[in-house]
């Protein structure tokens, strides 16, 4: 009896070296498709979905999500990128080029025989040791070194659609990040800022407010265009007459008890309202509904009102300007109120907005980010994500290492000297793993229209002859010291990288028999074609 025999005939199914050889395909297809995206040069991808729908973008993460990937191994790759941003929100580029390139090159040993047992073993000592010599090269970052925050800002919106005005923006972030740390205390909730897209204007426009924006009008015209001292409260139950949930009957035999009857429940509302205003509240923030009558009253008494905000949002206004959410209103008082020192509903592009502003000690910030279209904001969006991410991983774990290709070049070379202290077949993994790590100076070099073999020589050249952080510029094609010119990247960006493609590389290498049930259509007829 044979394999085939216990294996339904609506199964396919790759082994030994076929196996290896389309699963290591796949992770090179994955790693080929995003690579031109890498570096200040990197290009966009334009992405279309079965609704028309457009994204462009050079986010690794974004692109790969986005496309309709099928083949198993590939899909294995995608999830690196995936673990890369939840873990350190950038560098998912980096990790899917280092995983193709590991296979790639570890594929080249397998056709001399050896054994992937030994690539493995090869492979984990060399992820060991490069964390151990990336930690002694890095250096330390803190919350009050402004310039070297800002540079990490710039360098990670380099080569994307906001890096025209990285300046700007990385101003803006650095500033509300420090604004919002407390005692350098810098595990910082990202969900904490909020990004508020706005069409119209240019991106130079983009601001932060040390508060919260809502895109949200007041209740009436009557009520105050603006609140200067602003005391705030936040209720997330309504302010309106609850409908009665079951059957009732009510029986009126004079029709002054219909009068009397609806004058009861403005009574209801009137005492709620009465409470806010013996809280001394101007303004009201409601996560449900308002009640007519209530907003009536409101507007009286001169409080600005604003109902169903979203949940988020009153998440932020809360941590924003001190004030208690309050979900029953016997529960207001003077010290469920929080305070803002304007605010102000404002045209933004002919559209209608709430400004937060002048928080004491916000622990919650927007930033209005202005652009020509969707398209712009979006990727202005992205850019500004992953650049605060970056901020926030290198506070985190408070070290950061040199960017422009020179973490690479050291870390292979050094990799080169371990390999040499090996024996055995390990050295040749180990050597194998440091060549595909040269990858990435390789590819920003390629992106920008350089020779990759001329630079990755030079690079090598001012290493040997003293040069502590040999980056290559982009731009003409020289090498420089990546320090000095304030091209800086979080430690653990590149740590993580690292680690997610070695796990994944292995458990590729590892894997020598592939079982799938057949979900072909048309002519296809292998694995291979599902990507």
């Amino acid at each position: 009896m044979t394999n085939e025999n216990i294996i339904s005939e609506n199964t396919q199914r790759k082994e030994g070296r076929d196996a290896q050889r389309n699963n290591i395909l796949a992770a090179k297809l994955v790693a080929q498709t995003i690579k031109s995206t890498l570096g200040p040069k990197g290009m966009d991808k334009m992405l279309v979905d079965s609704l028309g729908d457009i994204i462009v973008t050079n986010d690794g993460v974004t692109i790969l999500r986005e496309m309709q990937i099928e083949h198993p191994t590939a899909k294995m790759i995608v999830e690196i990128a995936k673990t890369q941003e939840s873990e350190v929100g950038d560098g998912t580029t980096t990790a899917v080029i280092f995983a193709g390139e590991f296979l790639k090159n570890a594929e080249e040993l397998l056709y001399k025989k050896i054994h992937p047992t030994i690539l493995v073993k090869g492979f984990n000592l060399a992820q060991k040791k490069s964390n151990q010599i990336l930690n002694e090269m890095s250096f330390d970052i803190s919350i009050n070194d402004t310039d070297k925050l800002i540079n990490i800002c710039q360098t990670a919106m380099t080569g994307k659609g906001a890096e025209f005005s990285k300046e700007h923006l990385s101003k803006i972030l650095v500033n509300c990040v420090k604004n919002i740390v407390e005692n350098d205390e810098c595990d910082i909730d990202i969900n904490a800022i909020k990004f508020q897209k706005k069409v119209g204007g240019s991106i130079e426009d983009t601001q932060l407010i040390d508060g919260i924006l809502l895109d949200k009008n007041k209740l009436l015209h009557s009520m105050p265009n603006k609140v200067n001292e602003a005391k705030i409260l936040i209720m997330s139950c309504p302010l309106e007459h609850k409908d009665i949930e079951f059957d009732a009957k009510i029986q009126i035999t004079d029709p002054s008890q219909i009068q009397s009857f609806l004058n009861q429940e403005e009574t209801i509302i009137k005492n709620k309202v009465d409470k806010i205003i013996s809280s001394g509240a101007n303004v009201v923030f409601v996560q449900k509904g308002i009640d007519d009558y209530a907003q009536h009253l409101l507007s009286e008494n001169n409080i600005f009102a604003v109902r169903r905000i979203t949940k988020d949002d009153i998440e932020k206004l809360s941590l924003a300007t001190g004030a208690k959410i309050v979900n029953n209103i016997d529960a207001i008082n003077n010290s469920s109120l929080g305070y803002a020192n304007i605010v102000e509903q404002k045209k933004i592009s002919d559209h209608e907005m709430i400004f937060v502003s002048g928080c004491k000690n916000p622990k919650s910030s927007t930033i209005l980010i202005r652009g020509g279209t969707e398209h712009v904001l979006s990727e202005i969006e992205r850019a500004l994500d992953d650049s605060l991410r970056d901020i926030i991983v290198s506070l985190k774990y408070k070290k950061v290492v040199c960017g422009a290709g020179s973490v690479e070049i050291k870390l292979a070379d050094e990799l080169k000297k371990y390999a040499n202290t090996l024996s055995g077949r390990e050295q040749l993994a180990v050597l194998s793993y440091a060549n595909a790590i040269e990858i990435i100076p390789s590819i920003l070099s390629e992106n920008a229209g350089l020779d990759p073999i001329d630079i990755i020589a030079d690079m090598k050249s001012k290493l040997y002859s003293g040069l502590t952080w040999p980056g290559v510029n982009v731009e003409n094609g020289s090498i420089i010291d990546a320090k000095e010119h304030g091209i800086l990247e979080p430690l653990k960006v590149k740590l993580q990288a690292l680690k997610s493609a070695t796990e994944v590389a292995i458990m590729i290498l590892r894997t020598d028999d592939v079982i799938a049930a057949n979900r072909l259509k048309g002519n296809e007829s292998d694995l291979s074609n599902n990507f």
